[in-house]
């Protein structure tokens, strides 16, 4: 009976919520900027997570010579590598805890 009263729950909301007697509740967020790297920096995010670059190009899912050219500075990511830079930057051990990178 428990899952009737959940329905029968949510509709009186939907009710009392289009009579305007019920407040909606809603929840605020904001994307952070992406961050830039540098080359020096690619290079230290890959070696504190113990990675080769051809290990590391395959977890961020571009070829070993995009690695390369981040960490000699002919070129520089941009964004969901960004992001996944930054998650990895922020706990090595991120690829592994996640399930991306098995040991």
């Amino acid at each position: 009976m428990a899952v009737f009263d959940d329905i029968k729950l949510g509709l009186e909301q939907a009710i009392e919520y289009e009579k305007g007697d019920l407040k909606a509740k809603k929840t605020t967020m904001a994307v952070l900027p992406l961050e830039s790297f540098t080359s020096a920096e690619i290079k230290e995010i890959r070696v504190g997570a113990g990675m080769t670059q051809a290990l590391f190009a395959k977890y961020l899912g571009v070829s070993v010579k995009t690695v390369e050219a981040w960490e000699s500075g002919r070129n520089h990511p941009e964004g969901a590598a960004c992001r996944m830079l930054a998650l990895t930057r922020n706990d090595p051990k991120f690829p592994v805890a996640s399930g991306i990178v098995a040991k």
